[in-house]
């Protein structure tokens, strides 16, 4: 019995081995770069976390590249100057549209949906010293951070803010220069977009008193009336002095893949990620929601063929209209 066993095992690994070396390499990379943010954001630690992922089960040098966010990374992917990257549904219609800031006219339809990652929510953080405790309590004038130029919080909470009747001034900057210069007194608050929990908040709640200003019902309603989100609340226990769960909108986050990659390789690089889900958790929290039932919540970017053949291999039905090349 333990003999057959071992034959077994011997007959399985040999077959595994062969399939390895059968698969089809033709056109692979021989390195990779992930287009994220700025750090101190969801998006830097989540994409270096997914880069190393790929490169270690693939074999192939890679990492993540700090961006300007998914305006960036739409036209980075589109361009192939990085293979993979990540967006926000919003950033992604826009980029399709012709309407990125980045590249005017340009429709960039040769960035593919590769996989699904999480919902990114809209909330402001301010010191508890500022007296700010809802929207409303945001004096006139005051300054706001909205992360660098050109990211999802840029492009969205601006307007978001204006909608709601804040009057403010604009800061832009990455998200660890926007909470040091909150914690000098150089900004009034910080709006964030980002997935949680984000590092930066972590980091100002760890080194002062801050105050998690959430939505009203009625804000979020009037969110949603003019713009992509959904409602989402931030459980409770997100971070250490977070009093409660908290009201807040979000918007859905994409895996993005040149759409040139080779098929193998992005499925391969999906199987990746994909496959061992608390691999991904240990990377970041948010990767709670980056599970394949959640690959419908893509409702504007083309499949890259090699990712759309690993989701209906495991359950999804992509219809071959939403593939690219088809």
């Amino acid at each position: 019995m333990k003999l057959r066993t071992l034959l077994s095992a011997t007959v399985a690994l040999g077959l595994a081995t062969s399939a390895a070396m059968a698969m089809d390499k033709t056109g692979w990379p021989e390195s990779f770069t992930v287009g994220t943010a700025s750090q101190g954001g969801t998006y830097f630690v989540y994409g270096s976390g997914f880069a190393g992922i790929i490169a270690e089960d693939l074999g192939i040098s890679g990492g993540g590249e700090i961006t300007g966010g998914p305006m960036q990374n739409m036209a980075l992917v589109h361009t192939g100057e990085a293979a993979f990257g990540m967006t926000t549904m919003g950033p992604a219609n826009e980029s399709l549209n012709g309407t990125n800031p980045i590249a005017p006219g340009l429709k960039m339809d040769k960035a593919c949906a590769m996989f699904p990652m999480y919902q990114t929510p809209f909330n402001v953080t301010a010191l508890t010293s500022s007296g700010i405790k809802s929207i409303s309590d945001i004096p006139a004038g005051s300054k706001i951070g909205f992360g660098p130029a050109g990211s999802t919080s840029d492009t969205y909470f601006p307007s978001m803010l204006e909608s709601l009747g804040v009057d403010f001034e604009r800061r832009n900057g990455s998200w660890n220069d926007l909470g040091s210069q909150l914690q000098d007194g150089l900004l009034d608050a910080i709006a964030f977009a980002a997935g949680v929990p984000t590092a930066a908040v972590s980091q100002l709640e760890a080194q002062t008193e801050v105050n998690f200003v959430e939505f009203t019902e009625e804000e979020q309603g009037k969110i949603q009336e003019g713009f992509p989100v959904a409602n989402f609340v931030v459980p409770n226990g997100t971070y250490a002095s977070q009093p409660g769960d908290l009201r807040s909108v979000s918007m859905w986050n994409f895996a993005i893949a040149n759409c040139d990659l080779p098929d193998s390789f992005v499925y391969e690089a999906t199987k990746a990620i994909m496959g061992d889900h608390d691999r991904m958790l240990k990377v970041h929290k948010a990767a709670k929601t980056t599970v394949p039932e959640n690959w419908d919540k893509n409702t504007v970017l083309s499949w890259h063929p090699g990712a759309a053949k690993w989701f209906n291999e495991n359950g999804a039905s992509i219809d071959a209209a939403n593939i690219y090349g088809n």
